[in-house]
């Protein structure tokens, strides 16, 4: 990481903007303002509502935003023509800190088949768009639509327009998640030789997750010098969705080692946002979600409930209470070991000698073959079946 840059990482929310785009996560306005209110106590810089110029009801959630919602600055999304931007000028209007978001695409397939515009006509929509912008808000992003696949001189030329034009952020996307970690950290490291002016902006990134890679790209993306990053709860968004918050947020906190970087987010909310997300957006979170699935920090070979049992360091890198997860889940299955088994049971107030802890083992591994999971009374009726006797009453405690 280059050492002069500042350590602080603003963290860009979309996740009502670009999440909701994700065909079937379409929100009304309540579930919208629910989710700016979970933004909101996370404490996410920039909360991007939505795009108002899309649909009435988008403009309804924008303002609704824009009125409710303080501490983080309320952005919403414009195409780089002063219709777009007036619409966004007129949503935000009640917003204590506000942000006009203004796109224009610049790879060579889209000025061709999208636009139909030549490389000049590019430069020409983007300044035009940023200085309108300019004239009703001071704090105006810029972004290059689908960078990752534009000739880097070329986006050198868009970026340093733009700033000139008065953009006072630089945002980066891979659109179609197209981007390789190495590949996408040198386009940053080109642009921060290249750009006249580029030290006086913030330069951000928004990465798509088709090759799986958001997070990775966004973290090279960092350590190469961009200071904002684009993301939303729970990685939801356009087709294989966005560059997840609570990963990479909890990535540059883990590994500050390596990063030297922190955000400001509050990570103790991180589990209950992506509930709210979650029921909002009627996309379940995969049980293996990183960070915020339900198995993020549960264990069940009983291998690892040894080593977590003695100490859980062994086998998890972060407290489940950083991300607002209640405990670690020691899983009780056909995986598991005697010593979870033992420990259950002493739980429970059962007190058995080795050999009818051996017992219980073998039965409680023939019925763990038929059901994913045991729960306490199914160890109970275990224990029941084979100690009904005086010798089961002795084994209570």
């Amino acid at each position: 990481m280059p050492e002069s840059l500042p350590d602080r990482i603003v963290v860009f929310d979309t996740t009502l903007r670009d999440g909701e785009q994700a065909p079937g996560a379409s929100m009304d306005l309540e579930q919208k303002l629910s989710v700016a209110r979970a933004l909101q106590a996370l404490c996410v810089d920039v909360i991007e509502a939505g795009f108002p110029a899309a649909s009435p009801g988008d403009f309804d959630a924008v303002a609704a935003v824009a009125r409710e919602i303080e501490g983080p600055t309320v952005c919403a999304l414009a195409r780089a023509n002063r219709e777009d931007i007036d619409r966004v000028s007129e949503a935000l209007r009640p917003a204590p800190r506000r942000r006009c978001h203004v796109f224009l695409a610049t790879s060579p397939i889209h000025r061709e088949f999208k636009l139909g515009l030549s490389p000049a006509d590019v430069v020409r929509r983007a300044v035009d768009g940023v200085r309108h912008a300019r004239e009703s808000f001071e704090d105006v992003e810029y972004s290059a639509e689908d960078a990752a696949r534009t000739e880097p001189d070329f986006l050198c030329e868009v970026v340093e327009r733009c700033i000139e034009a008065g953009a006072v952020t630089i945002n980066i996307p891979d659109t179609v998640g197209y981007a390789l970690p190495v590949q996408f950290a040198g386009l940053i490291q080109h642009l921060r030789r290249r750009v006249r002016g580029i030290e006086r902006v913030v330069l951000s990134v928004h990465c798509h997750d088709d090759l799986g890679l958001a997070v990775a790209n966004t973290l090279a993306a960092v350590e190469a010098g961009a200071r904002q990053v684009e993301c939303t709860v729970n990685g939801i968004g356009e087709r294989a969705g966005n560059c997840s918050l609570e990963e990479v947020v909890m990535a540059l906190r883990t590994r500050a080692d390596h990063f030297r970087a922190s955000t400001n987010v509050r990570t103790q909310e991180l589990c209950g946002a992506s509930r709210v997300v979650a029921e909002a957006s009627g996309f379940a979170v995969a049980r293996n979600k990183a960070v915020v699935g339900q198995n993020a920090f549960a264990h069940e070979a009983g291998i690892h409930q040894h080593g977590v049992m003695a100490n859980a360091l062994t086998y998890e890198i972060m407290r489940p209470q950083d991300v607002g997860c209640d405990s670690t889940r020691l899983v009780l299955g056909k995986h598991s070991g005697r010593h979870l088994m033992r420990h259950r049971l002493e739980q429970l107030g059962y007190r058995l000698d080795e050999a009818q802890l051996d017992r219980a083992f073998v039965e409680v591994k023939k019925l763990a073959d038929r059901k994913k999971e045991l729960h306490d009374a199914d160890l109970e009726s275990v224990v029941a079946r084979l100690f009904r006797s005086s010798e089961g009453s002795e084994a209570r405690l």
